[in-house]
C-alpha cells in the first residue's frame, strides 16, 4: 500500500470511527431527552417546542455547512459542531427553564429524532469521495452508512444506563437522567478530537472553494432534489414514534417488543448497507436504488394489513432489510455526477431538502391516523415512494457515474 493509499485510508477510518461516535450519542440523546423533558414535567406544547428547537437547530447547522463549509474549513466545522452539540446536551441535562431548554438545543443542534443527519453527515459525505476511487466510492459510503446504524443501535442500547445508574448509586429518576445524558455529551467531544486528527487534505483548495454550480449540475441538482422532497414527504409519513404508535394501538405491542424490532431493523439497515455496494458493482446505482426500494414499499403496505403482530414484525424486518439499500448508493451518485469542487454544495443541499421533507409529514400522518384510519399513513408513505422511484429511474437511468461509462475510444488516424 502506498503513502497515498494509507492517507486516504486513514481519513476513512477517522470519519468512520466519529461518525459511530456521534450516531450512538445522537440515538442515545434522542431516547433520554424525551425521559428527561417528561421528568422536568414540562406539557406537550413546551415538550414539542423544545424539540422543535432542535430540530430547526439541526437545518440551521446543515444551512451553514452547505453555503459556507469549505469557506470556513472543514475540519474546523467538524470539530466546532461535535463541541456544539457536546455543550447543548449539558445545558440540556442542567436547565429546567423551557427557554433556556430551547436555546440549548438550538445551539446544540439537539435532534430529538435520533438519527444522526445534519452538518456532520454533509461534510463527511463531501470529504469521503476525494479519499477513494471511483469504484471505491459506494463501498466506502456503504461503511459510512454501516458505522452510523451501529452506532444507532448501541447509542439505543445506552439509552438504557440511567436504570442502572438509579439501581448503583440509588438516584431519583430527574438525577439518573441528567447524568446519564453526560454519555453523549462525552460522545461527542470525543469525535471532535477524531475530527482534529483529519490532514490537511480533507479541505477544498481556496482558488475551488467557491466556484459556482455549473448549468448541468444545477439541473442535475434541482431535479433530483425535488425528487428526495418526495421521497422525505413519504419517508416523513413514518417515523419511528408513528410506526411504534401504529403497533402499539393496532396489535397491543409493547415498549420491550418494540425496542427489540426497531433494535433488529438497525441491525438490518447496516447489512443491507455493504449488500447495496455490491448490487452496484454488478448491476449500476440507479438499479440498486429503485429495484431494491419498491419491494420494500410493497411490504410496508402488507404490513399496514397484516393480521397479527408477529406477521406485521416479520414483513416489518422483510422491508428494512431492503429500504436502506439507497442511502449509501444516491449519495454515492449525487457526489459522482457533480464536480468534486461541488460536493460539500451537492450533499447540503439533498440532506437540507430531505430535513425539509421529514418535517413536513408527521402532523399530517397525525391527522390522517386520527380521521382516516391507523393504516393510511403507511398506505400513503409507501405510494408517494413508489412514485419517487419511477420518477428517478425515468429520469437518471441515462445519466450514470463515471465508473459505470463505457470508455470512450479514439479513432485511428
Amino acid at each position: 500500500m502506498d503513502r497515498v493509499d494509507r492517507a486516504a485510508l486513514n481519513v476513512r477510518r477517522l470519519l468512520y470511527a466519529a461518525a459511530f461516535l456521534r450516531a450512538a450519542a445522537t440515538a442515545m440523546g434522542g431516547v433520554l431527552m424525551g425521559f428527561h423533558l417528561a421528568a422536568l414535567r414540562l406539557d406537550p406544547v413546551e415538550i414539542g417546542a423544545v424539540v422543535g428547537a432542535g430540530l430547526a437547530g439541526v437545518a440551521a447547522g446543515g444551512l451553514v455547512a452547505t453555503v459556507a463549509g469549505d469557506r470556513l474549513g472543514r475540519r474546523r466545522l467538524l470539530a466546532a459542531l461535535s463541541l456544539l452539540g457536546a455543550a447543548g446536551i449539558v445545558v440540556l441535562a442542567a436547565g429546567s427553564s423551557p427557554l433556556v431548554l430551547g436555546v440549548a438545543a438550538f445551539v446544540g443542534m439537539v435532534n430529538g429524532m435520533g438519527r444522526d443527519r445534519g452538518a456532520s453527515v454533509i461534510l463527511d459525505q463531501a470529504i469521503l469521495p476525494q479519499a477513494a476511487t471511483d469504484e471505491q466510492r459506494t463501498f466506502v459510503l456503504a461503511w459510512y452508512s454501516i458505522a452510523q446504524d451501529v452506532g444507532h443501535a448501541a447509542g439505543s442500547l445506552l439509552a438504557g444506563v440511567p436504570l442502572a445508574l438509579r439501581a448503583l448509586l440509588a438516584v431519583g429518576e430527574p438525577e439518573s437522567l441528567r447524568i446519564a445524558l453526560l454519555g453523549p455529551a462525552l460522545l461527542l467531544v470525543a469525535a471532535a478530537v477524531l475530527y482534529a486528527l483529519l490532514p490537511a487534505a480533507v479541505e477544498r483548495p481556496a482558488d475551488v472553494a467557491h466556484v459556482p454550480l455549473t448549468p448541468a449540475s444545477r439541473g442535475i441538482l434541482w431535479r433530483i432534489s425535488s425528487l428526495f422532497a418526495l421521497d422525505a414527504v413519504g419517508g416523513g409519513f413514518l417515523t419511528s414514534a408513528l410506526l411504534s404508535y401504529f403497533f402499539f394501538t393496532r396489535f397491543g405491542a409493547s415498549e420491550a417488543a418494540m425496542g427489540a424490532l426497531f433494535f433488529g431493523a438497525r441491525v438490518l439497515n447496516a447489512a443491507s448497507h455493504w449488500g447495496a455496494a455490491w448490487l452496484a458493482r454488478r448491476f449500476g446505482l440507479v438499479n440498486t436504488m429503485v429495484f431494491t426500494h419498491v419491494p420494500s414499499s410493497l411490504l410496508l403496505v402488507t404490513v399496514a394489513f397484516a393480521p397479527s403482530f408477529a406477521v406485521a414484525a416479520v414483513l416489518f424486518l422483510l422491508r428494512e432489510g431492503l429500504v436502506e439499500m439507497d442511502v449509501p448508493t444516491r449519495t454515492s451518485y449525487v457526489l459522482a455526477v457533480v464536480r468534486p469542487e461541488e460536493r460539500t454544495l451537492a450533499s447540503g443541499v439533498t440532506n437540507l431538502v430531505r430535513l425539509g421533507g421529514w418535517a413536513v409529514s408527521p402532523f399530517l400522518a397525525g391527522v390522517l391516523m386520527q380521521g382516516s384510519s391507523l393504516a393510511a399513513p403507511l398506505v400513503l408513505g409507501a405510494g408517494m415512494k413508489i412514485a419517487y422511484d419511477l420518477l428517478l429511474y425515468a429520469s437518471f437511468r441515462g445519466l450514470p457515474p463515471p465508473e459505470e461509462r463505457a470508455p470512450v475510444r479514439s479513432s485511428a488516424a
